[in-house]
């Protein structure tokens, strides 16, 4: 009776550390599919720690290429109805701008290490095809300043439908991640165009100039300020703020992009950041204050 009771206790002792072993493997299990794709941390110093920990955003690029429209160009910035792209904010050779490449990468290598593809007249659907150009210069960041002519149209019937915005923008951040999947994006909000006509109206000159066609939606027969006249040009501030907040959407969705956080749409231009031929585009201060904000931005050690 003892030696079966022996055998038992042994028995049991067995069934023990069997269900031990059992319990630990089952527990190791599931820490490993954790660390795997779930939401447990991974172990630390794993391959997976060290992706995740790594920064996604340098501070430092060594090259940029810029995309865009005709502020980017620096349009009306020196001579009227042309571009000056030495005054660009982006890449912009001129030290009354101190562009963000000589900011970030000294007037001697911004010459041979800064490009501009943006084309005065853009739409958001022609940013694929700067993209694509763009990135065979393999730039480490990846300047972004457009939208206003989505919204500077003819008539607000003829803007860009903010799903068609949407849409194109997505394209073009997918084609810049399959050609550069390691390149940074900065993309600049679209400044406020109503606050433009606001100041611009002032001036008789900037007046004549719009009359040739520039942005009719909002600033088509600039002193009227009836019923009709009010509600064109809030549904192009409304509009504006549309493409700004699918700007900040769509790019959140990329660790590697980073928006302005709407500063360019919050800035308020004065005349001296109007161009004194359109008093619409940005002077030559005003593309200064551009490159500034986007200085901020790029080297912010958080977003």
């Amino acid at each position: 009776m003892g030696r079966g009771t022996d055998q038992g206790t042994r028995y049991g002792r067995r069934r023990a550390r069997v269900a031990l072993a059992v319990l630990t493997a089952a527990v190791l299990g599931v820490a490993g599919c954790d660390a795997a794709g779930g939401d447990s941390p991974a172990p630390s110093g794993s391959a997976s720690q060290r992706s995740k920990s790594a920064p996604a955003w340098d501070t430092s690029p060594e090259s940029v290429a810029a995309v865009g429209d005709s502020i980017t160009r620096g349009f009306d910035a020196c001579a009227v109805l042309s571009d000056c792209p030495e005054v660009s904010w982006a890449t912009g050779s001129s030290a009354k701008v101190d562009s963000l490449a000589v900011r970030l990468l000294g007037k001697a290598d911004a010459a041979g290490h800064s490009w501009n593809y943006a084309v005065t007249g853009a739409r958001m659907a022609d940013l694929t095809a700067q993209v694509t150009r763009a990135a065979r210069r393999g730039p480490e960041l990846v300047a972004v300043m457009a939208g206003a002519n989505d919204a500077c149209r003819s008539t607000t019937s003829a803007m860009t439908p903010v799903a068609d915005f949407r849409a194109q923008f997505q394209e073009a951040m997918a084609t810049l991640r399959e050609k550069l999947p390691k390149a940074q994006v900065y993309v600049s909000s679209i400044p406020d165009l109503k606050r433009l006509w606001s100041q611009g109206r002032t001036n008789a000159l900037g007046k004549q100039v719009w009359k040739l066609g520039l942005c009719p939606s909002m600033l088509g027969d600039a002193d009227s300020m009836d019923s009709a006249a009010t509600l064109r040009r809030n549904t192009v501030r409304d509009r504006v703020e549309d493409y700004n907040e699918v700007l900040r959407e769509v790019c959140a969705k990329d660790r590697r992009c980073r928006t302005d956080d709407g500063a360019v749409h919050a800035y308020r231009f004065g005349t001296d950041q109007l161009s004194h031929w359109d008093w619409f585009h940005p002077s030559v201060d005003g593309q200064a204050r551009l490159a500034e904000i986007a200085y901020r931005a790029v080297t912010a050690k958080s977003p």
